[in-house]
């Protein structure tokens, strides 16, 4: 059965009036909700890593192993759902998501060996892998073209807060209750969501008879499964979307193997912090990541441009990991206002999803996004793991309560790894071309 069409005063005859904002923004906040789980399960290890490196038994490198093994399946499923989407939409990925995420969630907490709380955490990053390419096709069809740059940056912060949950928060939770009741209860929190996303939530404006905020002209029809698998290769003859794939690897990888795994330990081991005070600095590192993407996105809204802010902000992120390198035991008056800095300069690979969909046609819009976002996976993926064979390597036999205690001349040579891909990614932005927000059409 239709959903009846609703008479709105001005509407010509005919003509399906805009969806509501607040229609739009339900729908938003539905994908954006479990967007916010993904992002808390990503970096919980940073805040647990004693927990986890006592319970399981771990060294640095199992580790990183440990926690990668989100990114390990998070970044595997990032072409499939950049297909999937475009053949089956996003509400059907994300409720679907929700659910699986969920039980990987409660594995995790309940896990009594390394293989199931890895498998655990496998399962969450295999399926919120689903939830920022579907969030971003949703958007594309709810709001308007003018403003996805600003919905765009706000989503990357409001998924943020759900890591700013999983520092300071978290901390104090699991000190409290325990951090596997606090793995459980979010669990419970994504099976909920997943039955709000099934009855609620809708692909397109014209499922509740409103106008549809796809550009003209462009079929609302989901393209046949040969269409989309022929579209998977084709998303590399255009230069921007090769490019833009390896740029976050760096600009925001390195934010996450920070924030999410190695700087807590650094701030406690080499800068003498407690936990909570270095998980509030991570977690402040959150917040500057979360505003910095919502500025450059109103900022590229507003210029016209993608290619400009993005290198603004990667400049900042670049200057930022030279002095972690370069000074790490620099006083935390100079440190933290660097790390912040870099931390809000890496929000502006918000736009890098808008810049890599408008350059290449828009029927491969879910494909791109899933290939730009396995490029963020793939930093973290690889840099935990190496970060963590890099300490192990130079370790000098140092212990505290039966976890390892690593020196500066090993975290250095680990944050020159981080450098070299910042760096690397910052050359790859500056060899794109600027797409002025305008859509790329076929010759």
């Amino acid at each position: 059965m239709k959903s009846a069409i609703p008479i709105v005063p001005g509407a010509a005859p005919g003509e399906l009036p805009d969806p509501p904002v607040r229609l739009a923004l339900l729908m938003w906040m539905l994908a954006v909700a479990f967007y916010l789980f993904g992002f808390f399960h990503r970096v919980t290890p940073a805040v647990l890593t004693t927990e986890l490196m006592q319970d399981f038994q771990l060294s640095a490198v199992m580790l990183g192993n440990l926690s990668a093994f989100y990114f390990y399946f998070y970044a595997a499923m990032q072409l499939p759902t950049g297909v999937l989407v475009d053949r089956f939409g996003p509400r059907r990925l994300l409720w679907i998501g929700a659910v699986i995420g969920g039980v990987g969630a409660l594995l995790f907490a309940f896990a009594d060996t390394f293989l199931s709380a890895a498998l655990g955490r496998g399962l969450i990053g295999a399926t919120v892998a689903v939830a920022w390419v579907s969030m971003l096709k949703l958007c594309a069809h709810w709001f308007n073209p003018h403003r996805l740059g600003t919905v765009t940056g706000l989503s990357l912060a409001v998924g943020t807060m759900g890591a700013v949950m999983a520092g300071l928060p978290l901390r104090a939770l699991s000190d409290t209750f325990g951090w596997r009741p606090v793995m459980a209860a979010s669990g419970a929190v994504a099976l909920l969501l997943a039955a709000g996303i099934f009855f609620v939530m809708r692909d397109d404006p014209q499922e509740r008879g409103f106008r549809s905020q796809l550009p003209a002209g462009l079929s609302l029809k989901s393209p046949s499964l040969r269409t989309v698998l022929t579209g998977l290769g084709r998303i590399w003859r255009y230069r921007n979307v090769a490019l833009l794939f390896w740029v976050p690897s760096g600009i925001c990888g390195a934010f996450l193997t920070f924030t999410g795994l190695w700087g807590v330990p650094f701030l406690v081991q080499l800068h003498g912090l407690t936990p909570r005070s270095a998980s509030l600095v991570t977690s402040g590192m959150l917040v500057a990541f979360s505003v910095g993407s919502i500025a450059v996105g109103i900022l590229s809204d507003r210029l016209r441009l993608r290619k400009l802010p993005y290198v603004i902000g990667s400049t900042a992120t670049l200057i930022s990991y030279l002095a972690l390198y370069i000074f790490p035991d620099a006083p935390l008056g100079f440190l933290v206002p660097l790390l912040l800095l870099g931390a809000a300069g890496s929000g502006g690979m918000a736009v890098g999803f808008l810049f890599a969909r408008e350059s290449a046609p828009l029927a491969l819009s879910g494909t791109v996004a899933g290939a730009v976002n396995m490029g963020v996976m793939i930093g973290p993926l690889a840099q935990q793991p190496l970060i963590g064979w890099i300490l192990d390597s130079n370790w000098r036999g140092g212990l505290v309560n039966g976890v390892r205690v690593y020196d500066l001349h090993a975290y250095q040579l680990a944050f020159g790894l981080l450098l070299v891909w910042v760096a690397s990614a910052w050359i790859a932005l500056l060899a794109t071309r600027e797409t002025h927000c305008k859509q790329y059409h076929e010759p």
